[in-house]
């Protein structure tokens, strides 16, 4: 049997407003577990991207016009492999604490998608994405993890669905 390669990868963003502001004492934590998260991140079965700045990170990216939002956008094998980094070991210590270093938003601030292999999306098609979801709920345009949508059902259905 040969290994074919995947079709597609999954695309994934979110986004967080900060509380405080990223040098300041409140986010000390946070600021401190980015580099040892993003470390297990890139050295994850299954994780293929990640969008990062001269930082190293990705912290001084804008997004969606709004200084204080910080994004996250990767690309992973599928959402196995995506989940399974998320709930695990320091990431999910930082994430159980997303409240002390982050507001609640209302609106939709994960979204997933299918991206042909070796894609690498840019922050103005995460935020279509994530700005879809919030318009129109999980389509295969853009989906949660709770809502999921196979690789290649895009094609077969408008964007506006």
């Amino acid at each position: 049997m040969t290994d074919t390669a995947p079709a597609y990868e999954l695309a994934q963003v979110n986004i967080a407003r900060l509380r405080h502001p990223l040098d300041s004492a409140e986010l000390k934590d946070f600021v401190d577990g980015l580099d040892p998260v993003n470390a297990v991140a890139d050295a994850s079965d299954g994780f293929v991207w990640r969008l990062k700045s001269d930082s190293g990170n990705a912290t001084d990216v804008p997004v969606l016009g709004d200084a204080w939002l910080i994004v996250n956008l990767s690309v992973w094998r599928d959402a196995e492999a995506l989940t399974a980094f998320m709930y695990r070991g320091q990431h999910r210590e930082l994430l159980a604490r997303r409240r002390e270093f982050f507001e609640r938003l209302e609106e939709a601030v994960t979204a997933l998608w299918w991206v042909p292999a070796g894609h690498r999306p840019a922050v103005a098609d995460a935020e279509d994405r994530l700005l879809h979801l919030r318009a129109h709920g999980p389509t295969p345009y853009a989906f949660t993890l709770r809502a999921p949508f196979a690789p290649g059902e895009e094609a077969a259905v408008s964007r506006s669905a």
